[in-house]
């Protein structure tokens, strides 16, 4: 178990130093650096292009899921635009069949593109089921988080600006009276952009910690004896 646990230590050294490395840029990044306004408490109010910070862990875990290689990477890289796109056609679809307060459109949405997603996997190896479910739930959990767009009346927006979060008539008016409201077609790309910085995470921690791992002693060759007759 030590010996184990002395092995798995440049790893967890690496991976908790980028992990800090992220959320520190993509909160900045969400909450202070490209903002839509001062919110008056030392935080700005994000604007429809941010970064999703739980979204890369997932695809970064997925990686060391698919194999901690070189190829996981492609493959979970693949996952998340092909989990991204069917959430966001998903998205589209619900919306356009059963809006608000009927939930059985989005039920559907997610039923019919749970089938495709996985038959898909027969077209080989490179279609990584479960990354592709990871991203495609991603996608719809942020969409739920920001306002369901399109399927609920003014989800992407209305309010989603410090002028009217100031104004009591207008106030609370945003994402189900918070204040990130998301139009879909943003919450697809940044939950997608989220994703794929976690690839690049993953593939850095890889590279890193073979960089200060400890390299393995190497064996000495055999001398084989002769005999003589």
């Amino acid at each position: 178990m030590l010996a184990r646990l002395k092995s798995s230590v440049p790893l967890a050294l690496v991976i908790g130093v980028l992990a800090f490395l992220w959320c520190e840029f993509a909160l900045n990044f969400t909450f202070h650096w490209v903002t839509n306004g001062d919110l008056g408490n030392g935080l700005d109010l994000p604007s429809n292009f941010h970064l999703v910070v739980p979204a890369a862990f997932i695809s970064w875990g997925f990686i060391f899921a698919a194999g901690a290689d070189t190829a996981a990477f492609v493959k979970v890289t693949v996952a998340s635009v092909v989990g991204g796109v069917a959430g966001l056609a998903a998205m589209l679809f619900s919306s356009a069949i059963a809006p608000l307060p009927d939930f059985w459109g989005i039920a559907l949405a997610v039923a019919v593109f749970a089938i495709i997603l996985v038959l898909m996997s027969a077209l080989g190896d490179w279609h990584y089921v479960p990354a592709t479910f990871g991203a495609f739930a991603s996608v719809f959990f942020w969409w739920t988080a920001t306002g369901l767009d399109t399927w609920a009346p003014d989800g992407g927006g209305v309010g989603n600006s410090v002028q009217a979060l100031a104004d009591p008539l207008t106030a609370g008016a945003g994402a189900f009276g918070g204040v990130i409201s998301t139009p879909l077609e943003m919450v697809f790309v940044n939950v997608t952009v989220s994703l794929l910085c976690g690839c690049l995470l993953g593939l850095a921690s890889l590279k890193l910690t073979g960089l200060i791992s400890p390299a393995a002693p190497a064996e000495e060759p055999q001398r084989q004896e002769t005999t003589s007759a």
